[in-house]
């Protein structure tokens, strides 16, 4: 019987394959799709499967019900915190000034803000500003999730003008931020987030490399080849080695918000398995999220979204609760 084979499965587009700097991944470019937030931070809880009719146009399975996989994220009110200013340079923009207007012990527990700026020196900011960004940041102590520390996030307002963004912070500030402000039911979505940590992994597990034979010589789970001897005179970075697997920065474009649902429509008797119980709105989306349970993701309005996109609403017949899956 021959023998199967197959490439490796790692791939050159993540390179170096190091550890994330922090928990929850930093966002570098926003799709920018109205005005507004653009994104939203989450806690992955775990997974299950939930039962709807098939909308999509060209499916084999058109209008009967199917059974997806969903992942639940928890997703607890944020709330406007400040904002940064920045000019336009040849070098990419530069930072002019931060404005804090709010302070807490969860904020104060994650970093020192400084001094505390009046929310009506929004007015004065001119024209010289060519970008204005704004931090939010979660409750914890207010949520009930289970945390100390907020995570705080810098976040787009959309495409519009100063003036206009202005005006939306103004109105964000005396309000919490629920998901339901920001993404409706049935949209496609990118999901950024910190792939579970693995530690140090040889070839075989890290990239896929095939087991060799037992008749080889020196090594069975490693490359079959080092490269050549000649021209470099040291072994290329291609070449598939030990090292750090996982905790790496992912993101997912395109991944279909089904609802946002009630804490008590998803909650297993006794909650999830290493989360616990839902105490606020909860995100589903189909398919799988990177890392573990507990951990912040990152859900943003999408950056690729095709032309033919299945993003009309779903009808949630069922939603299974018995069973506690974790991840």
């Amino acid at each position: 019987m021959a023998k199967a084979r197959s490439p490796r499965h790692g791939s050159m587009q993540y390179w170096p394959r190091k550890r994330a700097r922090r928990i929850y991944p930093r966002i570098r470019n926003w799709a920018n799709i109205g005005l507004g937030l653009q994104g939203f931070i989450g806690y992955k809880a775990g997974m299950t499967h939930v039962i709807i009719t098939d909308t999509r146009k060209n499916s084999p399975t058109k209008n009967q019900e199917i059974m997806l996989p969903v992942t639940v994220i928890e997703a607890p009110a944020m709330e406007v915190i400040g904002v940064k200013t920045y000019k336009a340079t040849i070098e990419g923009y530069k930072t002019i000034k931060t404005y804090i207007f709010k302070k807490n012990k969860d904020l104060e527990r994650r970093l020192k803000l400084g001094k505390l700026h009046d929310p009506s020196v929004l007015d004065s900011l001119q024209d010289g500003i060519d970008l204005l960004t704004v931090l939010v940041a979660t409750r914890p102590s207010l949520t009930g999730i289970g945390k100390k520390k907020a995570d705080i996030l810098e976040m787009s307002l959309g495409d519009g003008s100063l003036q206009e963004k202005i005006s939306i912070v103004k109105e964000l500030l005396n309000k919490p931020i629920t998901p339901d402000q920001i993404f409706k039911p049935g949209q496609l979505v990118d999901v950024h987030g910190v792939t579970k940590g693995k530690g140090t992994q040889g070839p075989v597990k890290r990239f896929g490399v095939s087991l060799r034979s037992h008749k080889s010589e020196k090594t069975i789970r490693g490359p079959g080849s080092l490269g050549p001897w000649n021209a470099q005179g040291k072994i290329m970075w291609r070449v598939a080695k030990a090292g750090q697997t996982g905790y790496h920065t992912r993101t997912e474009h395109n991944k279909k918000l089904l609802a946002i649902v009630k804490p008590e429509e998803v909650n297993p008797a006794g909650g999830f398995i290493r989360y616990g119980l839902l105490k606020n709105q909860a995100i589903l989306i189909y398919g799988s999220v990177p890392g573990p349970a507990k951990r912040p993701i990152i859900i943003t309005q999408p950056t690729r979204k095709p032309e033919k996109a299945w993003e009309e609403p779903v009808e949630i017949k069922y939603i299974d609760k018995n069973s506690k899956q974790g991840v």
